[in-house]
C-alpha cells in the first residue's frame, strides 16, 4: 500500500461513515450482471474493484473462483470477510483495502468485476482506475464495467452537473488497441430498485463487457 494521501483519507472516511450507517448496506445478493456475465465462464482468477460487503466476491468464490476483492473502506472489508466465512469461501477470497487511485492490486486476472465504481466528487478518478482494471485483465479474461447511467427515478433534488458517462463514453476513454480488444456487450439497461421508502422505482444502469485477446 502507498503512503495515504488527504484524498485517501477522505474518501475512506466516507465510506467508512457510510457503511457504518446500518449494519448492512446492501442486498446481500450477487449484482444480477455479474451473475448474466460470468456464469458460463470457466473459473479462474478474479479481481473484484470496490467489492464492499463481500456479495459478489462471495458468489465467485462459491463458482470456483479465487478472487482478489478490494475495497477503500476498512467497515467494508470487515463485514465482507465474515460474509465470505459465514458462506464457507473465506479461503478463496484474498480482501485488501486499497484506495484505487492511489493504489492497484498486483497480477493479472481472468476476470476483472468494476461494478458501481462511483464517489462523491472528485474523490476516485474513475477512468484512471478503469484504464488500470483493463491493463490487469490476462490474455484471454474479460473486464466487465458496470455503472449508473443515470440519477434513480426518486431522485429529483440533485447535482445536474454530474455526468454519468455512456458505455460508449467508457469504451473510448479506455483507449483500449482494437486488435487487441473483443467487444462483447454494451448496453443500457433499466431495473427495478426499490426506494428509501421501501416503494420500488427504477433505475438505469450501463454495460461494458471486453476480452482481451490471446497472444
Amino acid at each position: 500500500m502507498t503512503e495515504h494521501s488527504e484524498q485517501t483519507d477522505s474518501g475512506a472516511a466516507f465510506w467508512d461513515a457510510r457503511y457504518a450507517e446500518h449494519e448492512r448496506i446492501w442486498s446481500g445478493d450477487p449484482n444480477t450482471i455479474l451473475v448474466r456475465e460470468t456464469t458460463d465462464l470457466p473459473p479462474g482468477i478474479a479481481l473484484d474493484l470496490g467489492c464492499g460487503e463481500g456479495a459478489d466476491a462471495v458468489w465467485l468464490a462459491r463458482h470456483g473462483w479465487r478472487v482478489t476483492a478490494t475495497d477503500i473502506s476498512r467497515v467494508a472489508l470487515d463485514r465482507a470477510a465474515r460474509h465470505a466465512a459465514d458462506a464457507g469461501v473465506a479461503g478463496r477470497i484474498d480482501f485488501q483495502r486499497h484506495d484505487l487511485g492511489e493504489s492497484f492490486p498486483a497480477g493479472t486476472f481472468d476476470l476483472v468485476s468494476a461494478h458501481f465504481l462511483h464517489s462523491p466528487g472528485d474523490l476516485l478518478p474513475r477512468e484512471e482506475v478503469l484504464r488500470s482494471a483493463a491493463a490487469a485483465v490476462a490474455p484471454g479474461g474479460i473486464l466487465l464495467v458496470v455503472g449508473h447511467a443515470g440519477w434513480p427515478s426518486w431522485e429529483h433534488d440533485h447535482d445536474h452537473d454530474v455526468h454519468f458517462p455512456t458505455p460508449d463514453e467508457v469504451y473510448l476513454s479506455l483507449g483500449l488497441p482494437s486488435e487487441q480488444w473483443e467487444l462483447q456487450l454494451s448496453e443500457e439497461h433499466e431495473r427495478i430498485q426499490t426506494r428509501p421508502d421501501g416503494q420500488p422505482g427504477t433505475r438505469t444502469d450501463n454495460v461494458l463487457k471486453m476480452r482481451r485477446l490471446p497472444t
